[in-house]
This record gives structure tokens, C-alpha cells and sequence, in this order.
């Protein structure tokens, strides 16, 4: 007899402001709060047989924190949106690259039609891929990638 596999979680981080969501610059990311968008990708999650977990933090080392708790949770797959962190955070690139959990990074708005300096973020080339540009649709998309990743 075969044992079923189950699925392991599904991990959704976000970086520094995207707590002020509905509100920033809404022209740019758009008007969904991140309650509605971690309501919207657990409740997908949940109907896929996937339990996922949304957190957010403005303080880097709590982020790195929480990647690194991520692996002896048995977390399968991070959706990561790491914002103002993207340019910066060569701890939480190693953070990732260290629990060796598969990751797509998400931005909200098209990070090549802005500012040169934005095209180029420190997690890319260790993702297993990019969203952008695509609104709060960006995580779903993610998500679903996500899921069907780890159910094989």
C-alpha cells in the first residue's frame, strides 16, 4: 500500500509598508488592504488541501527569524514579497538560500518601469522565479504555482 504524502505549508512573507496596503500609493499597489490579499490566498490555500500562513514585518532580523523557523515547521514553499528589503537585504537572501525551501518573490508594481535601481533586487537570482507588475494578483498567481509545486 502507498502512503499519501501529505502537503507541506505554504509560507507568505511581507516586507517593510505593505502592512499600510489599501492606503500607499494606492496608483502603484493597488487598493486591497494585506488583510484582504492573506484572507484571499488562505482561503485558496484552504481549498487546495494547503494550510497557508501569511506574516509581516517592518523589521528585518524578524523576518530572518521567521524564514529560519520556517524549515523545522516543515513549511514546503515561501511566497515572498520582501519590498524596500529586495535592494538591501543580503541576510535575508542567505536566510532563504541557508533553509533551502523553494521561493517565488512577488512585487506588486513593475519594478523595471520605475526606478533603474529597482530592476535589480537580491533575491532573484536565487528565486525559482518572479511576479511582478501584476497587483495583489501577483500572490495568487505565486500561490497557485506554490501549491501545485508541492503536490507534485
Amino acid at each position: 500500500m502507498r502512503k499519501t504524502r501529505k502537503p507541506k505549508s505554504i509560507l507568505v512573507l511581507h516586507g517593510p509598508n505593505l502592512n499600510l496596503l489599501g492606503t500607499r500609493e494606492p496608483h502603484l499597489y493597488g487598493r486591497d488592504s494585506l488583510a484582504i490579499i492573506n484572507r484571499r490566498l488562505e482561503a485558496a490555500g484552504k481549498a487546495a488541501g494547503v494550510t497557508v500562513t501569511s506574516f509581516q514585518s517592518n523589521h528585518e532580523g524578524v523576518l530572518v527569524d521567521r524564514i529560519q523557523q520556517a524549515k523545522p515547521e516543515g513549511v514546503g514553499f515561501i511566497v515572498i514579497n520582501p519590498a524596500g528589503y529586495s535592494y538591501s537585504s543580503v541576510a535575508m537572501r542567505d536566510a532563504l538560500t541557508a533553509v533551502q525551501i523553494p521561493f517565488i518573490e512577488v512585487h506588486l508594481s513593475n519594478i523595471h518601469a520605475r526606478e533603474p535601481w529597482r530592476a535589480q533586487t537580491h533575491f532573484t537570482a536565487v528565486a525559482l522565479g518572479s511576479v511582478l507588475g501584476l497587483g495583489s494578483q501577483g500572490y495568487d498567481l505565486a500561490l497557485q504555482f506554490a501549491i501545485r509545486h508541492l503536490k507534485g
